[in-house]
């Protein structure tokens, strides 16, 4: 039961940013729409873009996946199915001292 329980809480975790990420992928969609929708082809500068619309979406969105994707990421590090260039860099040991 406490294994049932543990794997469900991890789900909880991993699906929150997912949504976040979603949420805010549906912000930009939005803000961008509407902008078309309401101006045509015209210049992203004007004053009517939505800017605050805009920039929570993508900071919802980027914070969502760059959680997902340093999970991925950690746990790939962890079953050890990463390229070396993603590997975690060892510290080399100092050089002994000499006892006398």
């Amino acid at each position: 039961m406490k294994l049932v329980i543990s794997r469900f809480i991890a789900i909880i975790i991993l699906v929150i940013p997912g949504l976040m990420a979603m949420t805010g992928f549906l912000f930009m969609k939005d803000a961008v729409f509407t902008f078309y929708s309401d101006h045509g082809n015209a210049d992203i500068t004007n004053p009517n873009f939505g800017w605050g619309h805009f920039g929570l979406g993508l900071l919802l969105f980027l914070i969502g996946m760059s959680f997902l994707g340093g999970w991925i990421l950690f746990r790939d590090r962890k079953k050890n199915y990463v390229g070396p260039r993603f590997k975690e860099k060892r510290k080399p040991k100092p050089p002994a001292q000499p006892t006398s």
